[in-house]
């Protein structure tokens, strides 16, 4: 039996950083519990609502997000607030393949395509890795607006 993944980041601001993270993967915050969204309801608007009817403290609303991959293929991810900061480097990091099946100059252009739109959506861009064949086919390493690293792969 296959097990189900869900990526749990740390997060100051997981309202925030699980933003960012949906705009790069193209994923949707989920509606919450028991309520139904019409198609082009803001989905973080219905859970301020709910949590306010809920009475959730506001100082408490932002203590955890989620999105999820709307086509249901990719993994959950959660973003959970903790009061310690970033120390060191990941242990494990996310790779957003952004040039699927392509090699060379093409590989590289379509990743520096893909670092250019996420530095506007709040990443860092930390190095390019050179395609070194047969060992690697090139990537570039960032960092999102946390400072947890990820690759372009």
């Amino acid at each position: 039996m296959s097990r189900h993944v869900q990526v749990t980041f740390d997060a100051h601001d997981p309202r925030a950083l699980s933003s960012f993270w949906r705009d790069v993967l193209g994923y949707v915050h989920p509606a919450p519990p028991g309520v139904d969204l019409p198609r082009d309801a803001d989905p973080l608007a219905a859970w301020d609502d709910f949590l306010a009817r809920l009475r959730v403290p506001e100082d408490q609303r932002n203590t955890q997000s989620a999105i999820e991959d709307p086509d249901g293929s990719g993994p959950r991810l959660f973003f959970q607030q903790v009061p310690e900061g970033k120390v060191a480097k990941n242990r494990v990091h996310l790779d957003v393949r952004a040039a699927p099946g392509l090699q060379g100059e093409d590989r590289m252009a379509a990743l520096e395509a893909e670092c250019h739109r996420l530095v506007a959506l709040g990443a860092t861009r930390v190095r390019r890795a050179e395609p070194a064949p047969p060992m690697s086919a090139g990537f570039i390493v960032m960092t999102d607006p946390e400072g947890n690293e990820f690759c372009l792969d």
